[in-house]
């Protein structure tokens, strides 16, 4: 008798073990995305996944208490750089853990044409080791220039590097590429021709998305924007014009924008992104700083600030800038030389969605990378109250979550994955700065990977639980 006892006792416990909640979220402000609305009341987590919204009876291995906090979907960065993992063997993740830190759970990476490695061996060092966020990711045409034997940005690629480009990118399709991505300005060699030729294989794809850098900003983006109008058409596949804010925020936005609705409205599947930030980075040596660039943007060297050492925090003149750009190719560069009011307009046109084009180099580069989201709620929304709370939200999650197909990401519904933003509306605000920016925000309370707390009160509980996505399995 006492033997059976036992046994139903265990058998009990094992049950109410197994019906047990991984995580309950009580308390919290809810965010409808789809209804516009904030739901009081609690969400459960099991095995990943969101089991219920509202009233959760059911009891939980552990509760966290959202009592006066907006409990939010995962921010979603549609356009960010990822890591270099050949560095990452030897030292901390980087792009990636300030992603997390600001609320983001899952990226789409290899934009502007650049992947960092392979995307097989992005794929395996994840698998493997694990990430902070998830990863999706393009593949670059400009890498897979270098891969066919075309390592000169102002030379047009040959017949056999095209053919050998369109092998490339149909593998890389199949293995679960969620598209293609140019950096047309970081390559002038690249014509349009070239691009259109290289989706040979993929065409009329409708599952894929390409997605693109402007061939030239400021007074030439109409005609860059014509000319990504004109890819996406002769191609037949979504696209998505990257980093709005860098390109037009020139006094020429209204203009942009009234091209961007009218093409989109003509049935070209077009639509943007954009970063809330009046300064641009990127590699001093790249072709964006080529000669009449200046000229272009109505600026003098000053403008522009180098972020690594030797030279950190300094101001060009026209001798450190032709140094740097020599002797430092590599260097990430700032230039102030957007418009912030132009930027807002950006961000509140509804082809536009948020995202960060976070990248660092030694820990240097653009607080973008670490403060985008925060920045859009605490300054845009809250503070200088240009932005709508509940535009801002769907323009970090859900917008860019249908935008990359994601079926189980980007609002907070029973049976979809449980990555979670938890912050405080009051307090939540970009810290990093031009000068040290990788700071993290304040005001992200917790953040939650695939149905487990990465982010803790405020500090991180664990970096390694983001995964690789393939096309459609998110």
């Amino acid at each position: 008798m006492l033997i059976f006892m036992l046994k139903s006792l265990r058998n009990f416990a094992g049950r109410r073990e197994s019906q047990m909640l991984d995580i309950k979220i009580v308390n919290g402000k809810i965010i409808d995305v789809e209804n516009r609305k904030i739901i009081e009341g609690d969400i459960g987590i099991k095995d990943g996944k969101i089991t219920g919204i509202g009233s959760v009876p059911a009891e939980a291995k552990a509760v966290i208490d959202a009592a006066g906090k907006h409990v939010s979907p995962g921010f979603i960065d549609i356009h960010m750089h990822e890591e270099d993992f050949t560095l990452t063997k030897k030292e901390e993740y980087d792009i990636s853990d300030t992603m997390l830190n600001m609320g983001v759970t899952t990226c789409a990476v290899g934009n502007c044409g650049n992947n960092r490695q392979g995307i097989v061996e992005l794929h395996d060092f994840i698998k493997e080791k694990g990430n902070p966020v998830n990863y999706l990711t393009y593949i670059g045409h400009n890498f897979l220039r270098v891969e066919a034997g075309n390592s000169d940005i102002y030379k047009k690629s040959s017949k056999e590097q095209i053919e050998k480009m369109q092998k490339s990118v149909s593998e890389a399709i199949d293995f679960g590429a969620v598209g293609v991505s140019y950096g047309l300005e970081y390559c002038p060699g690249i014509d349009t021709e070239e691009a259109i030729a290289i989706t040979k294989e993929i065409r009329g794809r409708d599952d894929l998305l390409l997605a693109a850098h402007y061939r030239k900003d400021a007074i030439h983006a109409l005609d860059s924007i014509d000319e990504m109008a004109h890819i996406g058409k002769e191609t037949k596949i979504p696209f998505q014009i990257s980093h709005l804010s860098s390109c037009s925020a020139f006094g020429n936005m209204t203009e942009a924008l009234e091209l961007i609705q009218k093409l989109a409205d003509s049935g070209i599947d077009l639509m943007v992104d954009a970063y809330p930030y009046d300064a641009f980075s990127t590699f001093i040596g790249s072709a964006v700083f080529d000669d009449g660039c200046l000229e272009t943007w109505n600026k003098s060297y000053d403008a522009i600030m180098l972020t690594e050492e030797p030279f950190k925090g300094m101001y060009c003149d026209k001798e450190l800038f032709e140094k740097a750009r020599k002797d430092y190719p590599k260097m990430l560069a700032v230039a102030y030389v957007m418009n912030e009011e132009e930027i807002i307009e950006a961000l509140n046109h509804p082809l536009v969605m948020a995202a960060s084009d976070g990248i660092y180099r030694n820990h240097s580069g653009h607080p973008r990378g670490a403060g985008t989201f925060p920045r859009v709620i605490g300054r845009f929304v809250r503070d200088m109250k240009v932005m709508e709370f509940f535009d801002a939200i769907y323009k970090m999650t859900y917008m860019p979550a249908k935008r990359l197909k994601l079926k189980n990401k980007g609002i907070l519904k029973s049976g979809y994955d449980a990555d979670i933003t938890i912050f405080d509306y009051d307090t939540i605000i970009d810290k990093a700065t031009f000068r040290d920016p990788q700071v993290r925000p304040e005001g992200i309370d917790y953040v939650i990977v695939d149905g487990k707390i990465a982010i803790e009160k405020g500090k991180t509980s664990c970096n390694t639980l983001g995964k690789f996505y393939k096309r459609g399995e998110a």
